[in-house]
């Protein structure tokens, strides 16, 4: 299951969003987006985690959570549409 996360510290790195879901289970993949002229991070990233109940439980604890200087965002991702 893909999460986004948004509201993200500036300064948060793409190991701390790592960290802090693996505490919930298994992490596929974690992708910080970065600007590309600046960069720095744009606020928001992705977590894939391959068990849907893991990833539940993330959303549930992690959503609206303050998180350095913010209060971060978490649901599951939705599909790119072509």
């Amino acid at each position: 299951m893909k999460l986004l996360i948004r509201n993200l510290d500036r300064l948060t790195t793409e190991e701390e969003l790592n960290d802090l879901f693996e505490a919930f289970g298994l992490i596929q993949s974690c992708n910080l987006v970065i600007d590309p002229e600046s960069g720095e991070s744009k606020g928001f990233g992705f977590i894939e985690m391959p068990k849907s109940v893991e990833a539940k439980a993330a959303i549930k604890k992690l959503n609206n959570k303050m998180i350095g200087r913010n209060k971060i965002r978490v649901k599951m991702a939705e599909d790119k549409k072509a």
